[in-house]
This record gives structure tokens, C-alpha cells and sequence, in this order.
């Protein structure tokens, strides 16, 4: 047996670190950085692809924004339309329904012209028949038809026929009932008595014209002294 020195401890030798199984630079530290581009090289297409997938959905937003801008321009062109027909319809009921109105007047002015003729028209009657005159006219009613006008068949209605050497092409002589009608539209033709030329007074009318002029002629030849002699 050996003595132990008193404060004298055995030292045991430490075991040397243990090293990494791979340094810097080794093929297996390569291992996670190819791995790692080839991850990044696999999510370049897989970003293109989202790219291209936004797109075609933009492409798409287009042209359905597209769809809905023809549809709306449609629709507003189509109301615009309808509110034209309406107004239009509603000037032509308002026409119609004024045309009926005056017409059912039309007895009662013929009334007062007549009393106006013949000198009735005075006193409270006078006022009245002014005043509804001035509402008619309002109304946009208008007489025509005057004595010594041609004679239009599409706005006189003849109800008399003579023959006269006074004029030169058929004439109203007599406006036996005047007649009204409303801006371009006739409620009621003018009832008229006309006179025609008389038959032959075209030829005879250029031959009293030449004998005219001839007296003139010779007036003027006596006014000078006569014609020279040669």
C-alpha cells in the first residue's frame, strides 16, 4: 500500500474537445446552399405563374367592366329615346285634345262674327265675346280667308262659282264662312265664293295689250311732230 500525500489530489487528464464532424468548406455544408437555390429556382415559376394568374383575372375585370359600360350606354340611349316618344306623344294628345276644344267652338265664333256685321255685338255680349276670342287666340287658333285671295283648295272649300272679267286666276270674292286652324294645321277649311276668269278673256287680254301699246306708240310719234320724212 502507498500512502496518499495529505493535499495532494490525483489529477485525471480532460478528454480533448470533440471537433465537428465537418468544417467550413466541406461538400456537407455545400448540401443546404444547393438545396436552397434550387428552392428559390422552383418558386421563380410558381411567381410567374401567380403573376400570370393576375393578369388574366384584370383581363378578365376589363373587359366585363367593358360589358357593363355597353350595356349601360344601351340603357341610357334607350331611355333617352323613350323620354322623346313620351314628350312627343304628350305634345300630340295635348294638339288633339285643343283641336277638339276649338272646334266645339268654333259655332259659337261664328256667332259673334255674324252679331258683329250686323252691329249686336255691344254691351256686356261685346265684352264676353272679346274676352273669349282673346283665350282662343291664346290657344293658338287663327282665322284666315279674305276676300280677293287666291283660291287654295287645300285651305277653301267652294261653295259658290261665277265667272268675272276682273281677274286673272280663281278668286275668293266671298268668304261666306271664314275659317281657323292652328299653326300648319286647318281645323277648318274656309267656305268661299269664287270667281274664274271668263272663258276667252286670255286670248283676248295680250291682242287689247298690243292695240294699247300701238296708241301709245303714236301718241308719243303726234307729241314729236311725226315720223321724219326721208
Amino acid at each position: 500500500m502507498t500512502e496518499e500525500t495529505p493535499g495532494f489530489e490525483e489529477h485525471q487528464p480532460q478528454p480533448p474537445p470533440q471537433q465537428s464532424d465537418t468544417t467550413p468548406g466541406t461538400p456537407e455544408e455545400a448540401e443546404p446552399q444547393a438545396d436552397a437555390a434550387q428552392d428559390k429556382d422552383a418558386a421563380q415559376p410558381a411567381e410567374t405563374d401567380r403573376a400570370a394568374g393576375l393578369t388574366a383575372q384584370l383581363d378578365q375585370a376589363r373587359s366585363a367592366l367593358n360589358e357593363r359600360t355597353v350595356d349601360l350606354q344601351r340603357l341610357q340611349a334607350e331611355y333617352q329615346n323613350y323620354r322623346r316618344r313620351v314628350e312627343r306623344d304628350r305634345i300630340a294628345v295635348r294638339e288633339i285634345a285643343v283641336v277638339n276644344l276649338l272646334s266645339e267652338l268654333l259655332p259659337v265664333l261664328d256667332d259673334i262674327g255674324r252679331a258683329r256685321e250686323h252691329g249686336e255685338l255691344v254691351g256686356g255680349f261685346k265684352s264676353v265675346a272679346e274676352s273669349l276670342e282673346t283665350v282662343v287666340a291664346k290657344m293658338g287658333l287663327q282665322q284666315y280667308g279674305k276676300e280677293g285671295e287666291p283660291f287654295d283648295p287645300t285651305i277653301h272649300e267652294a261653295l259658290m262659282h261665277s265667272y268675272a272679267p276682273d281677274v286673272t286666276e280663281t278668286t275668293c270674292v266671298t268668304i261666306l264662312q271664314p275659317g281657323y286652324r292652328i299653326g300648319e294645321r286647318t281645323i277648318r277649311p274656309a267656305r268661299v265664293a269664287v270667281a274664274e276668269p271668263q272663258p276667252g278673256a286670255q286670248t283676248v287680254k295680250p291682242t287689247e295689250e298690243s292695240g294699247e301699246a300701238q296708241a301709245a306708240e303714236q301718241g308719243e310719234d303726234k307729241e314729236n311732230g311725226g315720223p321724219e320724212e326721208g
